[in-house]
């Protein structure tokens, strides 16, 4: 293996690409580490935006006009702002609030910078896949709904073992470019010092002074990334279509 990483090296040396990510391996670790990192911070974001929209959209069809009215200003409050704008409300303004007093006096946060990023890309991405849940919902015949209720299946229920299924195989498509916009959205987190691949390209660059080759690191990365997601989507949309059903 060594062998590969020296190669690294030699064309460093002939072509003046420097790659440190690979024959360093103080730089080949932190860059590891900050993979890693964007790919925790995209699995758990994608999980509990997902489970945000399956309850938004059930909460959306509630009879209480104030549970309504909750999930409608959610929505909106999260559309209609940048989600940077988010990540510092959360981070400086909410952050600040549920500090507690270290030993030294100095105030020591209780949420890190990593659990505000995870819940302000969460619920970011979350306003979008409610409205994504409830156009699928829409597109369920109502008869469907009424033949569920004829049996005696309550409203919960209908919404679990009937609405819900049929409505995610038609929000398919549009929930799988809001995950591919939330994994590339994971960069902002950057921006309170997460220790993403954009955080740790930027430390590397610095001190090697290759910025040009991190870039284009970076972009690969992203590419290949993001590709695999669309791939995974694609898949698992063909292997869950009813035929005839949503076309």
């Amino acid at each position: 293996m060594q062998s590969f990483w020296d190669w690294f090296r030699a064309l460093h040396d002939a072509s003046g690409i420097n790659l440190t990510i690979f024959y360093d391996a103080f730089d080949r670790h932190r860059f590891a580490s900050g993979v890693l990192m964007t790919l925790e911070l995209s699995a758990i974001s994608i999980v509990a935006s997902v489970l945000i929209g399956i309850v938004g959209a059930w909460l959306q069809g509630s009879r209480m006009r104030l549970t309504r009215q909750v999930v409608y200003w959610y929505i909106q409050f999260f559309r209609n702002t940048p989600p940077l704008v988010q990540i510092y409300f959360f981070y400086f303004g909410i952050g600040s609030l549920l500090a507690t007093t270290g030993i030294h006096g100095h105030p020591v946060p209780i949420v890190t910078n990593v659990q505000w990023a995870i819940v302000s890309l969460s619920f970011f991405a979350g306003a979008f896949n409610v409205e994504i849940f409830r156009s699928g919902i829409e597109a369920v015949p109502g008869t469907t709904i009424e033949a569920a209720e004829s049996l005696g299946f309550s409203r919960l229920r209908t919404y679990l073992l009937i609405v819900f299924p049929l409505a995610f195989r038609i929000s398919l498509p549009a929930l799988n470019n809001n995950l591919v916009n939330l994994v590339k959205t994971t960069t902002l987190a950057y921006a309170i010092a997460v220790p993403e691949m954009l955080y740790v390209s930027s430390q590397i660059w610095s001190d090697n002074l290759n910025v040009p080759v991190m870039m284009n690191v970076l972009l690969v990365a992203y590419f290949v990334m993001v590709g695999a997601l669309v791939w995974a989507m694609h898949r698992w949309e063909r292997a869950i279509r009813v035929p005839g059903f949503g076309t």
